[in-house]
């Protein structure tokens, strides 16, 4: 299944843009205007801007592309839809195959290039404005962001190492008691894999959801709704939040946020499991 997708209002304002520990700040891609652009003849505007295509994923009515810039240490996912740029969604550095731990780089002056008018200019349809910090623009009222209906209280982007549970494969010699002889061959095994992830958290009053990484995905889950997994048994207390999603029938992590030091810990069945810390989103001077 598809799990790059990601809501406009949610993913623009889930943005780190400073290193561990200080708070993160939405920045610009420099792509805000190329939304309704002709998806073939923008690519070649996309690669001037310095970004290049790290893969993608075609979705049900959709397709998705991940695109990296380098000065900008900026990860951005396009949905692609009847040939034009539906959206384009600022996202976490390991979706363009790059460290948990890089952060977009504050320090970035460059200014969006001019797009040529010939062959792409956008459909008026599909303008969306970017994002500013405390506009009154839809999904923002007066400033906080609105999630189907819901003013999202606490929003967490965090960065660590998740865990799970994979397959390993190699070659030894074996007996063979019908054949009485020793023989080499292949074999399988069980072994816990570990790698960079990065996570999203929302909360609000009575629930939440979180946002998974691909490699926090079994195959077999329950789909969630595009990529975000609802958080239920929420427990929220001045010091520590708690909580727990449905990753399948047989997978129910637990979510402990410790609001103090900013530190996440997801555990769920055999070796699956994240361990980090988050960056709040907003301009608060404290953690969380």
């Amino acid at each position: 299944m598809p799990i790059m997708k990601s809501s406009t209002a949610l993913t623009a304002l889930l943005l780190a843009a400073t290193s561990v520990p200080t708070i993160a700040n939405a920045q610009s891609t420099g792509l805000e205007d190329m939304v309704g652009a002709r998806a073939g003849q923008a690519e070649a505007e996309l690669q001037r801007r310095g970004y290049v295509n790290t893969g993608g994923q075609q979705g049900d009515d959709r397709s998705y592309t991940n695109w990296w810039n380098a000065a900008r240490r900026q990860c951005v996912t396009i949905a692609t839809m009847n040939g034009r740029y539906n959206s384009i969604q600022p996202t976490t550095a390991p979706d363009c195959r790059q460290s948990a731990s890089t952060r977009p780089n504050p320090n970035y002056q460059g200014q969006p290039a001019s797009r040529p008018r010939p062959g792409y200019e956008p459909d008026p349809g599909y303008g969306q404005p970017p994002y500013r910090p405390g506009g009154n623009q839809p999904g923002y009222p007066g400033g906080g962001l609105v999630v189907d209906g819901r003013n999202v209280d606490l929003g967490l982007v965090c960065f660590g190492d998740g865990s799970k549970t994979g397959i390993a494969s190699g070659t030894t010699w074996t007996w063979n008691r019908d054949r009485d002889r020793y023989e080499y061959g292949t074999y399988n095994t069980t072994r816990t894999e570990v790698f960079d992830a990065s996570l999203m958290v929302q909360t609000w009053d009575g629930g939440g959801r979180i946002r998974l990484p691909r490699s926090l995905i079994p195959p077999i889950n329950s789909r969630g709704n595009s990529g975000w997994w609802d958080l239920y048994d929420m427990s929220v207390s001045p010091d520590v939040i708690r909580a727990t999603y449905r990753l399948n029938g047989l997978n129910k992590p637990r979510i402990v946020i410790d609001r103090r030091s900013g530190r996440i810990t997801v555990q769920g069945t055999a070796s699956y499991g994240f361990r980090g810390t988050c960056d709040m989103i907003g301009h608060e001077p404290r953690r969380f």
